[in-house]
């Protein structure tokens, strides 16, 4: 008993101190303080949540608070914002409704807290129609009020700090998502900060060796990196102080995530990223002080002293990024030779760089919160409505139409009478006429970039002048989707082509029904099933469209085929198992699923979703390996139970397994290699270098005579004096393909080794 009031006791005083801390925040913020209705809102969390606690042991209500700090601290809401957090879990985890929350703290709060129940639980559900649902929901109640995304960014930077009591596989699920949609999310709204602790949170559950070795390398050149720091800076300073500006000048470390994307993506080591040291300007405005000349006069200083590099000025103060993110990058080079960045921003650009749109609320007079935000995040929120309008049926096809466009990063395209048009980098002239219009899209020929004629898939630069061309016998292709970038031009696409599939269809089933009657035959879903199948097509509409466009000719030998009885037995029966089962709900039970599969065929493993997989020698004939990344002993993986009750291993970092991570948590699986150097991997590599004579010589007596590596196969291809070369071979793990690349690295004539 004494045990149990002394843990009510701690409790209390947990609590009590952690939303004191929440209050001290608020009232020190720029909002105006509206103490009461957080106190009313953080009660009656409390009694809601009373004697619940989380996996981690806490009190419940521990979670809404910290959710709550981070929305005020980390991002800047004010108390409307403070109240629906500290209330956001109470409509879905109590007997609370929306109702009882609008009439105890009115519409507004009410709006937000049922907006956030609606994507609880994480934006995905189980099936794939509930998860585009509830991410299109997301999208719609966040374009009604941004708060709900931000209190929904906070709750999930929460749920990485303490994800540590979550299984593996749930581990997982949960990073994978949030690398695929909230640290964009968060990149996407300006919130810096939260974006790099949720990237950096999500790699140390995914790569944990990875993300404390990368932890390590840093903190053992900081030390180093401060001296250069200081050295650099000193100069700057002097002339600095010379003008009577204030400012700081301060030292920005890369994170451990973007250091790792850097060197997974550049193929370069910890020592090749050069960019680790950044160096950050900041300013005070004084009255009277222009911005934008005030950036480009500490420019001006700082490339008086140390020469700039001519091909990195970034300005992005004239052209701020969609996120809002204004700032002049400069890269300088140092006394030491080392090139280093150089970030020049005001106190106002660096607030909104850091707490991205929620800060703007600060630099506006007379703007309450929520109301007046920037005109970039109207135009960002109107373009979710707009791909509202049109969203792809498929769960993952809409959140990669999605990411294409609200995630990308920016250029600037000019149109023939001079005006600047934002687009998401990587994006084509086909993207672009349809960005002005529909019409212009569908009709689009070719365009005029710089007065140079080029093709629809031409990709743009920044800076391009471009003036699209038409023809009215232009129609949309199907190929088009192949090439196309933006989200509008893929949704219309795919619009377009699904009318013109539709007309196909019905013009087809004309042809279909005048045929099956002038020989006394009946469209019965037997007979359409005869068809398809002596066609070799896979569904109905397959058939009706092809019939349509004339693909498909009826004749003779189509009546002989409805004549035949229908054949097939176990393997037709067993197809319409597997296609049934496709597009039914899911097996409620892991003993029904199994069952399921097994009824295919299959032999299924038998497996507690709760333990982590091992993959051993004895266990391996049960998995089937991605032939896309190719996992090998080592790597970091993970298992995926598909639809057909097979286990499928990837490497955590497989694109793949990013969408799987993000669509199908629940099927996620913790996996472990528990392999001891007896088997043989495939895996590829690719050397780049010189082509002198003896060089591959030299790479095969390497791996064959000191290395005893078996090689399956090699392709070379030379020009101009450099050679590449694929080598495929066989190999026990990681480790020994580490090793490989080390000893290939060190032939004099090898500038490049890299697993493909």
């Amino acid at each position: 008993m004494e045990d149990n009031n002394f843990r009510e006791m701690e409790d209390e005083r947990m609590v009590a101190e952690a939303y004191q801390h929440l209050i001290d925040t608020y009232l020190a913020s720029h909002h105006r303080k509206h103490t009461d209705i957080i106190d009313k809102a953080f009660n009656f969390a409390k009694e809601a949540h009373k004697g619940v606690r989380r996996l981690s042991g806490e009190p419940y209500i521990m979670h809404p608070i910290a959710v709550a700090q981070i929305a005020c601290e980390d991002i800047g809401l004010g108390s409307t914002g403070i109240c629906s957090a500290l209330l956001h879990d109470v409509v879905e985890d109590t007997d609370y409704t929306v109702e009882d929350i609008a009439n105890i703290f009115g519409p507004k709060i009410a709006q937000i807290v049922d907006g956030l129940t609606k994507i609880s639980g994480g934006i995905f559900g189980d099936k794939a129609s509930v998860q585009a649902e509830s991410f299109k929901k997301l999208l719609l109640t966040m374009s009604e009020d941004i708060r709900v995304i931000l209190i929904k960014i906070s709750d999930r930077l929460h749920n990485m700090r303490t994800l540590g009591s979550q299984l593996p596989g749930k581990q997982y699920k949960i990073a994978g998502e949030t690398l695929y949609i909230y640290a964009p999310l968060a990149n996407r709204l300006g919130l810096n900060k939260v974006k790099e602790e949720l990237e950096d949170l999500s790699f140390s559950y995914e790569h944990p060796e990875e993300y404390r070795a990368i932890q390590e390398q840093i903190e053992g050149i900081r030390a180093h990196l401060t001296t250069i720091f200081d050295q650099f800076t000193d100069p700057i300073r002097q002339e600095l102080d010379k003008t009577g500006l204030k400012y700081e000048i301060k030292a920005r470390f890369k994170k451990p995530y973007s250091i790792w994307t850097k060197m997974q993506t550049k193929h370069v080591t910890f020592e090749e990223v050069y960019d680790i040291l950044a160096v950050r300007i900041i300013f005070e405005v004084t009255e009277g002080m222009n911005e934008t000349d005030e950036c480009f006069k500490i420019y001006n200083i700082a490339s008086t002293i140390y020469k700039p590099h001519p091909d990195r000025l970034r300005d992005w103060v004239h052209n701020k990024k969609a996120n809002g993110y204004q700032a002049l990058h400069s890269t300088l080079m140092s006394k030491a030779g080392k090139w280093i960045e150089v970030q020049i921003r005001s106190r106002r650009m660096d607030d909104i760089a850091e707490h991205g749109f929620a800060a703007h609320w600060k630099y506006k007079d007379g703007v309450v919160e929520g109301e007046g935000t920037d005109n970039e995040l109207d135009k960002w929120l109107y373009q979710i409505k707009e791909i509202l309008d049109d969203p792809q049926p498929n769960a993952i096809d809409f959140l990669d139409t999605i990411k294409l466009n609200l995630f990308a990063n920016e250029i600037f395209v000019v149109t023939p009478k001079g005006e600047f048009k934002t687009m998401p980098a990587g994006c084509t002239v086909l993207d672009f006429a349809f960005s002005v219009h529909t019409f212009l899209g569908t009709h689009c020929i070719g365009a005029k970039v710089n007065h140079q004629l080029v093709g629809i898939s031409q990709v743009l630069q920044s800076g391009d002048q471009v003036e699209i061309l038409t023809s009215k016998n232009q129609k949309v292709e199907k190929g088009w989707i192949d090439f196309v970038t933006t989200a509008k031009a893929k949704g219309k696409i795919i619009a377009l082509l699904r009318r013109i599939e539709r007309e196909k269809q019905k013009i087809g089933e004309d042809i279909l029904n005048d045929f099956l009657e002038r020989n006394e035959k009946e469209a019965t879903s037997v007979n359409i099933t005869k068809l398809c199948r002596f066609h070799d097509v896979n569904s109905r509409e397959e058939l009706l469209s092809m019939i349509g466009d004339k693909t498909i000719t009826l004749d003779e030998a189509d009546i002989d085929a409805l004549g035949e009885k229908s054949t097939g037995g176990k393997k037709w029966s067993k197809y319409l198992k597997i296609f049934k089962r496709k597009n039914s709900v899911p097996a409620s039970t892991e003993e029904e699923e199994q069952t399921s599969a097994a009824d295919d065929g299959y032999k299924i493993p038998k497996f507690d979703k709760k333990k982590t997989l091992a993959i051993s020698e004895e266990t391996i004939d049960q998995y089937t390996f991605c032939d896309h990344c190719h996992p090998i002993p080592g790597d970091d993986v993970l298992g995926y139970l598909d639809e057909n009750g097979q286990i499928i291993i990837h490497k955590r970092q497989c694109d793949i397994a990013k969408r799987l991570k993000a669509t199908g948590g629940n099927q996620i699986l913790a996996a472990v290699w528990d392999t001891h150097g007896t088997l043989s991997f495939p895996a590829t590599l690719h050397i780049a270098g010189f082509d002198r004579v003896g060089v591959l010589h030299q790479i095969t007596g390497i791996l064959s005579q000191q290395l005893n590596v078996n090689i399956n196969s090699v392709h070379i291809d030379t020009s101009d004096g450099l050679f590449t070369a694929e080598l495929r071979l066989g190999v026990h793990d990681a480790k020994d393909l580490q090793a490989i690349c080390r000893d290939l690295k060190k032939i004099e004539d090898v500038e490049d080794v890299r697993r493909f």
